[in-house]
């Protein structure tokens, strides 16, 4: 994974300038059906804080990232809550959470290291702990102004996730174009 990108205050600007207007509203409303209000959520790559401040709204949320860029930005903008320096593939943390959520982050990891990240997402959910994760849908893998897009079809999904979760739901959504995301919600087995 090239996480340069997210390293530069420059392309942290730009970022947050690109994604103004993404959110992952639908998915957290989607999620809400099955992590009861005020559960502990970890969300991964938490990036210029736009679903962590849907997110607070209805759980106890530790947002996330691995690059300071957006930590500092986030700590400064959000001086109550609590954000870790966490790599998506480690998630080095000695925390327990009810949730883990994810909107277009895990997309940037090889399946090998999708796998390792998987793996570390059910040591850190308590017993039943659920997962909620988006990806762009289709197949292959390309670079994105240097960063690795690893896309992602309804099968691939089960076979990474299908192991260690229980499929709770698996459908695709339009982010910007007809079907071209996939939202995935799991229970830790």
């Amino acid at each position: 994974m090239n996480d340069n990108y997210y390293k530069t205050k420059k392309s942290v600007e730009e970022y947050i300038k690109l994604a103004k207007d993404v959110h992952g509203e639908e998915l957290i409303e989607k999620l809400s059906h099955f992590l009861p209000s005020n559960s502990l959520l970890l969300e991964i790559g938490s990036g210029p804080g736009t679903d962590f401040q849907i997110l607070k709204k209805e759980y106890r949320v530790v947002g996330s990232d691995y690059s300071t860029e957006f930590l500092n930005r986030l700590i400064r903008n959000n001086a109550k809550d609590e954000f870790l320096n966490l790599d998506a593939i480690t998630l080095r943390t000695q925390r327990k959470f009810d949730g883990i959520f994810s909107n277009k982050v895990l997309q940037h990891l090889t399946d090998e290291e999708l796998r390792r990240s998987i793996l570390r997402q059910v040591d850190l959910l308590n017993d039943s702990g659920v997962i909620c994760h988006s990806f762009w849908k289709g197949k292959g893998e390309e670079l994105f102004k240097g960063l690795l897009v690893n896309y992602q079809t309804d099968e691939s999904l089960r076979d990474l996730f299908g192991r260690n979760f229980e499929i709770l739901l698996l459908e695709e959504y339009t982010e910007f174009e007809d079907g071209d995301s996939l939202i995935l919600i799991g229970k830790k087995k």
